[in-house]
């Protein structure tokens, strides 16, 4: 199993928004390097995701049910998506400030490359902020 982080705007799709949903597509990245992170994706994998904007945090866990397709919002063909399925909200959030400040986040994709909107994430990395949003 892999895991990952997914960047959304709360205004355009939230946590909320997203359990809601249920199971549904994680369409519209246009990143080329976001792009080979979808398609190396796999189901099953787990996924957090991130409030970008104004709140800069991770507040919930998803799982990947359905790996890389065509994204039907991309009239090119060039890009894809994948199905996430919400997990559980956090119970805190983790904030990006919050990780930068801690030493055993200093080589996260998120502290290095804070504008990728798809990312790996590590084993430890998954666990602690688990571990930080259960608290």
């Amino acid at each position: 199993m892999a895991y990952w982080l997914v960047k959304s705007e709360p205004e355009t799709w939230s946590w909320d928004a997203h359990a809601r949903a249920g199971d549904d597509a994680w369409t519209g990245v246009r990143n080329h390097q976001a792009k080979a992170h979808l398609k190396a994706m796999k189901t099953g994998d787990k996924v957090l995701f991130y409030h970008s904007g104004d709140q800069k945090a991770v507040v919930g866990m998803s799982t990947v049910t359905r790996q890389a397709y065509p994204d039907p919002t991309d009239a090119s063909g060039a890009f894809v998506a994948v199905d996430l399925a919400a997990d559980k909200p956090l119970k805190r959030p983790v904030t990006l400030a919050g990780i930068r400040a801690d030493p055993a986040f200093a080589n996260m994709v998120l502290v290095k490359n804070s504008r990728l909107s798809v990312q790996p994430v590590t084993a430890d990395e998954w666990k602690k902020i688990n571990d930080l949003g259960s608290d």
